[in-house]
This record gives structure tokens, sequence and C-alpha cells, in this order.
């Protein structure tokens, strides 16, 4: 019986480290995309992603047809979202400009493509704030970007 059950535990282990091996770069993008971190200096981003993948990890028997990527995905914002208070300070990336909030609807609409409905879902929004809330990013984001101290520019007499 052990020998058994050693085999489905090595047998789940690869699945997941092939599952892994495809995904985790991705993931990774997106949460470092969610903490506002720059891609090389992103430790925060590394413990949500290592959070939502060992929950995955967990459920993987339970998934049964389900995708692990949207499984993952959906943890990762999930667990974004309880937590976002952390994320509020300016980290320099991307996405600093956007409040927790903002940036989480707008990776998930925008760069992930997932569909309003959904996302509203996930975050517990009705769908009518999401879409205003992507609206009010996407300006953002498409306004001047902030710098911490503009030159004032002086006219010599």
């Amino acid at each position: 019986m052990s020998e058994r059950n050693s085999a489905v535990d090595r047998r789940r282990a690869r699945e997941f480290d092939a599952f892994v091996a495809g995904a985790a770069s991705r993931l990774l993008h997106v949460a470092t995309l969610l903490t506002a971190e720059p891609p090389a200096a992103n430790p925060l981003a590394q413990r949500l992603l290592t959070a939502s993948l060992a929950r995955t990890y967990a459920r993987w028997d339970r998934l049964r047809g389900e995708d692990p990527y949207n499984r993952t995905r959906q943890e990762l914002a999930v667990r974004f979202a309880r937590s976002a208070w952390r994320y509020h300070r300016v980290r320099g990336g991307v996405l600093d400009r956007l409040t927790p909030q903002e940036r989480l609807i707008l990776v998930l609409r925008l760069h992930e493509g997932v569909a309003e409905e959904q996302t509203a879902a996930v975050i517990g929004l009705p769908a009518d704030r999401v879409r205003a809330i992507c609206s009010r990013a996407v300006a953002t984001m498409r306004g001047a970007p902030r710098t911490a101290h503009r030159p004032v520019l002086r006219i010599a007499s």
C-alpha cells in the first residue's frame, strides 16, 4: 500500500514540477506587477507566488480537469487582495502609480485577459465597479509619468 502511495506522490510531484517549470516565470511577472516592485528586486512578489503555488500544490489532486494556471492566478489575486495594505508604498515598479486595487484589476483584465465578470467574482466587486476602476487605472497610466521632484523652469531676465 505504501509503495502505491509513494508512486502516486512521485507522479503528483512530477506533474506539479512540470506545471511550475512552464508557468512560474509568467506568474512571477504577474505577482511583480501586482506588488509594484522592480523585476530585478521583487521579494514580495516571490513570497506571494510561493504561497500561491503551495496552495495549488496542496489542492493538486482536487483540481479534476481545472486549469492549474487559472487556479494559481486566482489564488495569487485573492492573496494579494487580502494583503493589499502592504503594497501601498511606491516601490519603483511599472505600475507603481496605481493603487493596489487598480493594479489588481488592470493586471487581471488587461495583462491576463480575465473577463470583467470573472475579475469581479474573484475580488468581490460588482462588474460595473471593476469596469470603472479599470478605466481609471488606464487613464492614470496614460497620463504624464509621476516624478518625485519636478524641476521648476525659470526664465532668466
